[in-house]
């Protein structure tokens, strides 16, 4: 099982850029579709972008589309999430997760243990 570790997360203004980190191990991680997910307190988490174990594939979280962008770096099993454009209502504690086929299944197994995004008005 990929274990995973996220960094990058803190505060910035609204309209102000973050990218958070995703590093994961295990040599298997190339076979692992990522996602990455967040949750603001007293809500439920949410998707918020996925990326194919290959990068040929990318979905996204209709509220953050052409401000968020997922990546990966396969040789350094790296998982990445640029966000551009933060609003408030970022403002969570966002979770890297990884499972097989899980952009298409939605099933994730393997979960880090968060970093909190903070964006102030």
């Amino acid at each position: 099982q990929v274990q995973l570790v996220e960094s990058g997360g803190g505060l910035v203004q609204a309209g102000g850029s973050l990218r958070l980190s995703c590093a994961a191990s295990g040599r298997t991680f190339s076979r692992y579709d990522t996602g990455w997910f967040r949750q603001a307190p007293g809500k439920e988490r949410e998707f918020v972008a996925a990326i194919s174990s290959n990068s040929g594939l990318t979905k996204y979280y209709d509220s953050v589309k052409g401000r968020f962008t997922i990546s990966r770096d396969n040789a350094k099993n790296m998982a990445y999430l640029q966000m551009s454009t933060l609003k408030p209502e970022d403002t969570a504690v966002y979770y890297c997760a990884a499972g097989l086929a899980g952009i298409v299944s939605g099933r994730f197994d393997a979960w880090g243990q968060g970093t909190q995004v903070t964006v102030s008005s």
